[in-house]
């Protein structure tokens, strides 16, 4: 079977882990038995990303991110997806000038919400994402409305992401939180929560969510093997 080959802009270790292994894994059902398609991964420390982030530099983060993509061009990446929702916002930068096509992960998760007819989703992930545009905008182009939680929920919820999840640390007193957040979206008429952090659905458990939750990280390798296959 002909593939594209996946490159994978990577920003964080553990959303980035997850993503690749969901691709591995999944592909089985289309190609077979241990075969997936060819896939690549680049990142940059962490560290060099938030530098940029915390001061809102997107077009350091920009620069960044089509570093990454000219080295997985080079190793023979075809198309490319980012398993970190915050660095989007760097997007509108990044796409002009890439070598080679992407896929948006909002976009994707928009493409999903759609699919099963939610009118309005919750967005959990850091701050700089909760705050910002980047499926805000996506959103309300597909006339898709969204929530955001209250000031001191975003802090608790950025502090657990980057002292806690980051780190491969998963507590139940977390996880519990983050299903009190959730309650307080359906409370406002969501349909569903987007996991906007790509460590958040290592902590959310689905079957024990509030929510139906629309889970960005495995959406988007999904998203990125279908393409990789010739899948529509």
């Amino acid at each position: 079977m002909k593939t594209k080959h996946i490159g994978i802009v990577a920003c964080s270790a553990e959303g980035a882990a997850l993503c690749y292994r969901t691709i591995c894994k999944e592909a089985a059902e289309y190609m077979g038995e241990h075969n997936h398609p060819e896939i690549t991964m680049h990142t940059h420390p962490l560290s060099r990303y938030m530098v940029y982030v915390r001061k809102k530099e997107w077009e350091n983060v920009s620069r960044l991110m089509l570093s990454s993509t000219a080295i997985l061009k080079q190793a023979g990446a075809e198309l490319a997806i980012c398993p970190d929702n915050t660095i989007h916002e760097a997007y509108p930068l990044v796409e002009p000038s890439s070598p080679i096509p992407w896929l948006h992960i909002a976009e994707e998760i928009a493409r999903e919400a759609s699919k099963n007819n939610y009118g309005k989703l919750g967005i959990t992930g850091t701050k700089y994402l909760m705050t910002g545009p980047v499926y805000s905008s996506i959103l309300e182009a597909k006339n898709i409305g969204s929530e955001i939680p209250e000031a001191d929920d975003r802090e608790r919820i950025d502090d657990i992401i980057f002292s806690e999840l980051v780190n491969g640390i998963f507590s139940e007193n977390s996880r519990l939180y983050f299903n009190e957040v959730i309650q307080k979206f359906k409370d406002k008429g969501c349909e569903a929560v987007v996991l906007g952090c790509t460590e958040i659905p290592l902590l959310v458990d689905p079957d024990d969510c509030p929510l139906p939750v629309l889970d960005s990280t495995r959406i988007l390798a999904r998203a990125a093997l279908k393409k990789a296959l010739g899948i529509e």
